[in-house]
Formats: C-alpha cells, sequence, structure tokens
C-alpha cells in the first residue's frame, strides 16, 4: 500500500502494541486507544514459542526478552501416579527451536515502553471505545462520552470481551469455557525448576502444571508458575474446602512443589482464570480488523494465545504493505490467517474435553490413545509442530512461514 493510512488501535495488548509498531515503522499514522489509565503488568506464566520469538525478532525485542525468560526444551505430561502421557521435545523436528517461559507483564512491558518511545505512534491511556459508526470518508471510534476520533482503519484488539463485537458489522459468536484454572506466581530461588513445562493429569478433571517463568517484569527474582485445573462452579466449593484441603491434594500430584505451596497463606493469592470463547468466519469487515483475543480466543491448551496474537501483528502488517488498498487487503488478511488460525482453534476445542471435563470416558480415552500417538513418528512431530506454533493443519497444509529468529 503506498499511502499512509490514519490507524486507530483498540487495546495496547500484545496484538495491539506489536501491530502498532509495525503500522508506525511502515509509515502509517497509528493511534492506540487503551481503556486502562495506568496500564502495568498483571497475569501469569506463559509460553512464547518459536513463532512468537520470530515476530518479535522482526520487531528487535527479542533480545529483552531472552535476558528475563526462562528456555523451554520439552513438554512432558505424566498421568496421576502413572507414567508419560506424552513427551514433546522441539528438538525432535528442529534442533534451532525452544520455548521460553516468561511472566506476561514482562512481554507487555517489553512490547508496551516501544510503544511509548515510537514517534510515530499516538497514545491514549484511558480512553475506552465502545463502538464505532461509518461514513463515506472514514470510521470514527466512540468512547462513553461520544466520538474519540476519525480513522481511515480501525484494528480491534482489545481482548476477548471486546465491545467492539457488537457494532462492528462483523458476525461473531462468543462463550464462557466451563473450566478454567487457579494461578499463583511463586518465587523459585533455587531454580528448582526449569527446562521443562511439565503437567501432571488425573482423568479429564485435573490437571496440574509447572511453567518455568524466568525473571519477573519488576525486578530479578526467579518465578515459577504454579497452575490448577478447576470447573468454574467448584470454585465455591473450593475456598469453601480451605488451603489446607487442595495443598494435600496438589501434594499427591507433585511433592516437588511444596516451597512454592508454602508461599501461599491465603486463597486470595491464587487467581481464578477464566477462559472464553470467540469464533469469527472472517476477521475483518467495512474498514476494520480483528486481532488476537477479539478475534480468536479460546482455551489455552496448545499455549499459543500470544503467539498467534503477534503473528496476527505481523500478517496485517505484511497485507497491508502488499495490498493496493483497504479493500484488498483486509480480504488477503483474512484469507493469509484462515488456515493457521483454523487448526489451533479445531484442535484446541478437540483437546479441551479430553483435559478439562468432567468425562471418564474422554480421560480414559486420552489415557490410552494419545502414548501411542506420540510414539508414531508422523504424529508426534503434528504434535511438537503444533506446540512450536508453526502447523496450519492435518491436510497436509505447509507450516508457517516464519523461520526460527
Amino acid at each position: 500500500m503506498d499511502a499512509a493510512l490514519d490507524v486507530a488501535i483498540v487495546g495496547a495488548g500484545t496484538a495491539g502494541s506489536a501491530v502498532a509498531l509495525f503500522l508506525a515503522r511502515a509509515g502509517h499514522r497509528v493511534t492506540v486507544y487503551e481503556r486502562v489509565a495506568a496500564p502495568g503488568p498483571v497475569g501469569a506464566g506463559i509460553s512464547l514459542q518459536p513463532t512468537g520469538q520470530a515476530v518479535l525478532a522482526r520487531l528487535g525485542l527479542l533480545a529483552p526478552i531472552l535476558e528475563r525468560a526462562a528456555r523451554i526444551d520439552r513438554l512432558h505430561v505424566m498421568r496421576h501416579r502413572g507414567k508419560t502421557l506424552v513427551d514433546l521435545r522441539y528438538a525432535d523436528v528442529e534442533p534451532r527451536w525452544f520455548g521460553l517461559g516468561l511472566h506476561r507483564g514482562t512481554l507487555f512491558v517489553t512490547l508496551f515502553e516501544a510503544v511509548r518511545r515510537e514517534p510515530g505512534v499516538t497514545l491514549h491511556l484511558g480512553a475506552e471505545i465502545t463502538s464505532v459508526t461509518r461514513d463515506a470518508e472514514a470510521i470514527t471510534v466512540h468512547g462513553p462520552a461520544g466520538p474519540r476520533g476519525r480513522h481511515q482503519l480501525v484494528v480491534v484488539a482489545d481482548g476477548s470481551v471486546s465491545e467492539l463485537h457488537a457494532t462492528a458489522g462483523v458476525p461473531v459468536a462468543t462463550g464462557t469455557f466451563r473450566f478454567g484454572a487457579l494461578w499463583f506466581v511463586a518465587d523459585d530461588p533455587g531454580a528448582a525448576w526449569k527446562d521443562e513445562l511439565y503437567q501432571v493429569v488425573h482423568g479429564a478433571r485435573r490437571m496440574y502444571g509447572v511453567l518455568p517463568t524466568g525473571r519477573g517484569p519488576a525486578d530479578d527474582r526467579a518465578l515459577v508458575s504454579l497452575y490448577w485445573s478447576l470447573a468454574l462452579d467448584d470454585h465455591a466449593r473450593w475456598l469453601a474446602d480451605g488451603l489446607d484441603a487442595w495443598k494435600a491434594e496438589v501434594r499427591s500430584f507433585d511433592p516437588r512443589i511444596e516451597p512454592v505451596l508454602a508461599q501461599i497463606t491465603d486463597p486470595a493469592q491464587v487467581l481464578l482464570a477464566r477462559y472464553r470463547d470467540v469464533r469469527m468466519k472472517r476477521w475483518h469487515g467495512d474498514r476494520i480488523v480483528f486481532l488476537g483475543d477479539a478475534a480468536h480466543a479460546t482455551s489455552p491448551q496448545l499455549g499459543n494465545g500470544a503467539n498467534l496474537a503477534l503473528v496476527d501483528a505481523w500478517t496485517l502488517a505484511e497485507t497491508l504493505a502488499a495490498g493496493p488498498d483497504l479493500a484488498r487487503a483486509l480480504p488477503a488478511y483474512t484469507r493469509a490467517r484462515k488456515h493457521h488460525l483454523g487448526h489451533y482453534q479445531r484442535m484446541s476445542r478437540l483437546l479441551t474435553p479430553l483435559f478439562q471435563s468432567r468425562s471418564r470416558l474422554l480421560g480414559g480415552l486420552r489415557d490410552a490413545f494419545m502414548p501411542i500417538a506420540d510414539r508414531l513418528g508422523p504424529f508426534h512431530r503434528i504434535m511438537v509442530k503444533t506446540m512450536a506454533g508453526h502447523e496450519r493443519g492435518l491436510a497436509f497444509r505447509k507450516p508457517l512461514a516464519l523461520p526460527p529468529p
């Protein structure tokens, strides 16, 4: 696209900040609207896969992430008091691949501070955007008090509960998963947890996991994230039963977790994460496009949420650069993301009831057949490539064309 666009970006999270940087550096006039007046690092541990790393490398931001993240070489899932369910090592497919465990706030601070420094970006904080309207010349973004700005393109990246779903003119279906997860970020001064994302499952109802999370966004303490699958309607019972009962159950999954559990003295320290499902057949409309969780939120079974958001940002910048005008560039974006996002949404919906449901049958089928698939070369490679963020579908599609950083 030869002419510079006036672009509004709604949301300064992973997708919003990344696309703001790409578009500003391509010469577009970028305005970012962020609803939070003083955004800061929040959340728990996330996995940054080779695809996400490649996008950050293109932005020149991988180095500060590497300085604070923990290297992950494998996903190791065990059955409760039993054998290995799956053991996925990046090097089985590509020796240069590895994952990174990091605090979500570390990624946010790295991207957001880069946006603050970027000369081509105008940043409005405490600026909630609730709707859009259109005329022949522009698309107007509105807040609770009225119009905020007129732009040629609006990029929606304000999360899975985006208020712009209602007025964008793009069909969307949303819902909430019945299972979520309890999260706790702990100090790990002895670096007891390293090299792997470790999980233990007991049927489909219980899943325990520990992710090395590197150093936090605010200081140099070594961190580790504990998560525990929980049905949302069981949370009140979890609170009533008390911490001691829960800690005893967690110890039965992994006795090594005791130093982490000792840091939990109040239920309020353990956060409950709820997961939403967002489905769109296309991610663009008339001068508007959706990225990240606003476009395709799902359960975190595949650990690729942040990575998909980063690839969204890079792909949109590429299609805008190649397209002669918005009328052709935005449909090209949807086509470019169709197979990659489709694969991860399908696989996440397939795996979620196997790992987070009340079904004894599905848990038993998973325990019977997943180890067999893991030992079969072609299936094992698909599983590793899916974990790494590169898979685009099972129907002989080429993997995502992003080289290792």
